[in-house]
């Protein structure tokens, strides 16, 4: 075992994924998640998020050969404006289950910024199940979208694959703006469409089962389907 060592969490709309490395070695062992964090009454669950980030952090540092961890990086989509359970119990919860000694926790937006741009002045577009905007000239930071698969995310993976599905609906019922194309590709992938709503509501993780949808779609356009295009 060779010392101490960091703890990286990507925490997003489709599940999350979690780096342990060193100073000085970089990421050393990674793991990921198709489970998304389940939201509640406070908002993202802590309970879930170490439900989750514990027992693949501790494999991943017998992995890496980490004798404990002392920093933790967590990005999470939703920090913003559900977040706030997260911030009261996160940073107790790590050091007592992981002995993480400093807890850094900030919306995946954010990472995202930092990741790409470092400390300087710069926008950056995070795309993935979900879409955010967000640009800083390190005096103000400035958003645009990320509300969610409910209220916006326009151009991500959710809104993409429910567009889609929305025109395959379209098809089946006669109505105008539909696509025989995707109506095909949504009964391959989830059976009869009169199905979908069964498997789409009652779902914790509605908006990674949508996005699931948008390959299809975007296959779909390239092979000339003018609604899918648009």
């Amino acid at each position: 075992m060779t010392g101490a060592g960091y703890l990286a969490v990507d925490s997003g709309g489709s599940g999350l994924r979690v780096v342990v490395g060193a100073p000085g070695r970089g990421p050393l062992a990674r793991a990921s998640s198709d489970v998304p964090v389940r939201t509640g009454e406070r908002g993202l669950e802590p309970g879930h998020v170490m439900e989750q980030v514990v027992p693949m952090a501790r494999a991943l540092c017998a992995e890496a050969g980490l004798e404990r961890l002392e920093v933790a990086a967590i990005g999470a989509a939703g920090m913003a404006s559900l977040g706030d359970a997260l911030r009261a119990e996160l940073p107790d919860r790590l050091a007592r289950d992981l002995g993480v000694r400093r807890a850094a926790l900030a919306a995946d937006a954010v990472t995202a910024y930092v990741g790409a741009l470092g400390s300087r002045p710069g926008a950056v577009i995070a795309a993935g199940t979900g879409l955010i905007a967000i640009g800083t000239d390190l005096a103000r930071w400035r958003r645009a979208d990320g509300w969610g698969h409910l209220l916006g995310d326009c151009g991500g993976g959710a809104w993409i694959g429910r567009a889609g599905l929305e025109a395959a609906l379209r098809a089946h019922d006669g109505r105008d703006g539909g696509s025989a194309r995707l109506l095909a590709e949504t009964e391959e992938m989830f059976g009869p469409v009169t199905g979908l709503p069964g498997q789409v509501y009652p779902r914790a993780d509605r908006a990674a089962v949508l996005a699931s949808f948008a390959p299809r779609v975007g296959a779909c356009a390239a092979e000339g389907d003018p609604v899918a295009a648009g």
